[in-house]
């Protein structure tokens, strides 16, 4: 007999039509009842058409019978007044999608990984933006080797700044020398808010947005503006991280954001002698992934040229694009691109 979450995960290949989003992740699945290969589902849809309606039922049906022993499927959708674009925070005009780069705890790598994503999926032929919501510590203008103040539209918008063909954010450009930000939570959400609201980001393939390690303020004032297509969680091999990244995860399923992979940074060294060092342990991204049911997006073995990259303020995957290093993140980025679609 199918369990629910055996006929939750069936759900999660259903999309909203329209969205690159699934219906479970939007929240809409509200009733699910097993009982002697019957299946019963309720899903309650916020606006919509008839047309759609009957696209949802159609299409969860499919999925659901595709499960082993379920011999009868019963899907009811429930419609109410308000319009589609209710069921998720305001849709930022002319990016399509926008994905949270994330990490249980600091130090694994998750800047690092979030401009070489970019320089990644920019590599690939993606227009990319990058957002540095790191408010207490913004690493970006640095790995991105760019430190001027943004220009204002006409409007009073403030126009990103653009290097390696992706344009970026962050509060760095705005906060002078090595001057700190000590602020509360309502102080964040607001600034966040701006990054959206008042930013011209233009047309974008990809929006990705630095999230600071752990599952606070900035994290929650994110998931409430806009819609997220989904999160990438960062992590290194040793159970100590491992830990705390399934807290980030369940933190993003709490919000019912959905997961589009694991990236394991320093997997491992290898010596001038040839031989591979494995230092925090390895391989315990690729596992997490396999436990949570998520895509592993690959790992990012220790290489020199990162470290140095970031501190040069030149992405491994610009400078070293056809060699190891690089070529370790343009593959993350690869896998990233066809997962969210």
């Amino acid at each position: 007999m199918a369990t629910e979450q055996q006929v939750t995960e069936a759900l999660r290949t259903v999309r909203y039509p329209g969205y690159s989003r699934d219906i479970v992740s939007f929240g809409l699945v509200k009733e699910i009842s097993t009982n002697e290969g019957a299946v019963s589902v309720v899903l309650q849809v916020t606006g919509g058409s008839p047309e759609v309606a009957a696209q949802l039922k159609a299409h969860s049906e499919q999925a659901l019978r595709s499960l082993p022993d379920v011999n009868n499927v019963y899907v009811q959708v429930r419609q109410q007044g308000a319009p589609p674009s209710a069921m998720q925070p305001n849709k930022l005009p002319g990016v399509k999608r926008i994905v949270a780069v994330a990490s249980g705890k600091g130090g694994v790598g998750k800047s690092t990984a979030s401009t070489n994503l970019a320089c990644g999926l920019a590599h690939l032929g993606a227009t990319v933006g990058l957002l540095d919501c790191d408010i207490y510590g913004p690493s970006i203008p640095l790995m991105m080797g760019i430190h001027q103040k943004p220009t204002l539209t006409e409007g009073g918008k403030m126009v990103p700044l653009v290097n390696y063909g992706v344009k970026i954010m962050s509060i760095g450009f705005l906060l002078e020398g090595d001057q700190p930000v000590i602020w509360r939570g309502p102080m964040i959400m607001k600034t966040i808010q701006q990054f959206f609201g008042a930013v011209e980001w233009g047309e974008l393939d990809y929006l990705l947005v630095d999230l600071p390690p752990g599952t606070g303020d900035a994290q929650l004032s994110l998931c409430k503006t806009v819609p997220l297509d989904g999160g990438v969680i960062v992590t290194t091999p040793q159970e100590a991280s491992l830990a705390v990244v399934r807290k980030g995860i369940a933190m993003f399923q709490k919000v019912n954001v959905p997961i589009l992979g694991i990236i394991e940074n320093m997997s491992y060294f290898t010596a001038p002698n040839g031989e591979r060092i494995e230092i925090f342990g390895h391989g315990g991204g690729r596992a997490e992934a396999e436990r949570q049911n998520v895509r592993f997006l690959g790992e990012v073995p220790l290489f020199t040229e990162i470290r140095e990259g970031g501190d040069q303020g030149v992405p491994v995957v610009i400078s070293k694009a056809d060699k190891p290093p690089g070529q370790a993140f343009i593959n993350i980025a690869a896998n990233l691109k066809q997962e969210i679609g």
